[in-house]
């Protein structure tokens, strides 16, 4: 199927998982480039397309009470809050992590319940999301 998609399918599915929804963009970029051979591209588009997905959750924090993450997201209150103190510590520097399993998700929500800068998150989000498929593509080519 996601080589029917292409790259749209792999932007697609990036930004998918980077949403509340559990699934491995890790996965969809290591199948994308075994049937791609522009790295580049693949990497890029990955990057982007979870880089939307955290802007997602960025855009929950910016608009969402916390009743509402608590209720129908089931979010944690008391990890949000400790994620949200860490946020306001380091401040943009914080989007950088929004890659990572777990708080990733947390990271994005903090920073739009701070209302920080939409476009700086943004940027630094890519930042750490290139950062590491470049990382991943590059230990795949290693094998």
């Amino acid at each position: 199927m996601l080589e029917s998609l292409g790259l749209f399918g792999l932007f697609l599915g990036c930004a998918l998982s980077a949403t509340i929804i559990p699934f491995s963009s890790e996965a969809l970029l290591a199948a994308a480039l075994l049937i791609n051979d522009n790295v580049w591209a693949v990497v890029i588009i990955a990057s982007l397309g979870n880089t939307l997905g955290g802007m997602v959750s960025f855009l929950l924090g910016w608009l969402c009470k916390w009743e509402w993450l608590e209720k129908y997201l089931k979010v944690d209150r008391r990890k949000l809050e400790k994620i949200r103190v860490k946020v306001s510590r380091y401040g943009y520097f914080a989007a950088f992590f929004a890659w990572l399993p777990f708080v990733g998700d947390l990271i994005a929500i903090a920073m739009g319940l701070l209302r920080m800068n939409p476009w700086i998150s943004a940027l630094l989000m890519f930042i750490g999301k290139l950062v590491r498929y470049l990382v991943i593509a590059g230990v795949l080519n290693l094998f």
